[in-house]
């Protein structure tokens, strides 16, 4: 029996390193020259040679296509967060007609894929005059969101004890101040958990400025690596270089939101 704890750490490890290993080589790589790359995968580089990622930020154009993923990210995190907190107050403590349909709609819309309707989302959008523009990478997204925050937000809001809002409501508080008085600080953890997935999820979105958006100006990283990557087939530094300035934001940001995110996630799960 003792055995066991040390078995499931060593396999917890295990799992680790082979998460982690993918990373750390295309890190490695980054940083040597093609010699050394010919030398072998698992070759430490001579020296940290930023000269890659220099070739990366400026030929790549990942200069442009950062700020453009970071003018993306921004508005769809708060709107998608502040529309989901009216949403969800709403949904959690009022009564609305038809809130299980709207309930159930809002479901469907989380496990609908953005392939079954990108199609007329273009089309839409292509009429509004909306395409190759910002708003055509912000809108979408932020609807595509809002499903997701709405329901996890008036979660959050059922589990606050209504001793709180009755007693509010009994000093004559009004809804607006019981809302970000009172409900939405008690579910901070899970506000700032839900701050990191959209952000990785805006950060990470291909399909729609796949779509929505040709013009080079306008393109995100990920979007931006893939033609990088087509014109770029043979310098493998370089390459790895392009696809660690998409990924460090990530890496980030995680870091320095994780005890939130793992609090945030704990906390939902006791309650």
């Amino acid at each position: 029996m003792r055995s066991t704890p040390v078995i499931s750490r060593a396999l917890i490890w295990i799992v680790a390193l082979m998460t982690i290993l993918p990373f750390l080589m295309a890190l490695m790589t980054s940083f040597k020259t093609q010699m050394e790359l010919f030398q072998g995968i698992f070759t430490l580089p001579a020296s940290l040679n930023v000269k890659n990622y220099v070739t990366a930020w400026q030929q790549g154009h990942f200069n442009v296509y950062f700020l453009n993923s970071v003018l993306v990210v921004i508005p769809v995190v708060l709107f998608s967060v502040l529309l989901g907190i009216l949403a969800g107050f709403g949904f959690a403590w009022l009564k609305i007609p038809g809130k299980k349909v709207i309930g159930a709609m809002l479901a469907l819309g989380m496990v609908l894929p953005s392939e079954a309707f990108i199609i007329p989302l273009y089309h839409e959008l292509r009429w509004m005059g909306l395409t190759n523009t910002y708003l055509a990478l912000i809108l979408p997204q932020i609807a595509l969101s809002l499903p997701f925050t709405t329901l996890m937000i008036a979660s959050a809001f059922q589990q606050v004890p209504k001793e709180l809002v009755e007693a509010a409501v009994m000093d004559g508080a009004s809804r607006v101040k019981i809302l970000w008085g009172i409900l939405v600080p008690a579910i901070w953890p899970t506000l700032s958990t839900l701050g990191l997935l959209l952000f990785i999820w805006t950060w990470n979105e291909f399909l729609i400025p796949l779509i929505l958006v040709n013009k080079d100006e306008l393109r995100t990283l990920p979007i931006g690596m893939m033609f990088f990557q087509n014109k770029n087939t043979i310098d493998i530094p370089v390459l790895m270089a392009g696809a660690m300035i998409v990924i460090m934001p990530l890496i980030v940001v995680f870091l320095i939101f994780q005890r939130k995110f793992i609090s945030g996630v704990t906390e939902g799960a006791v309650k």
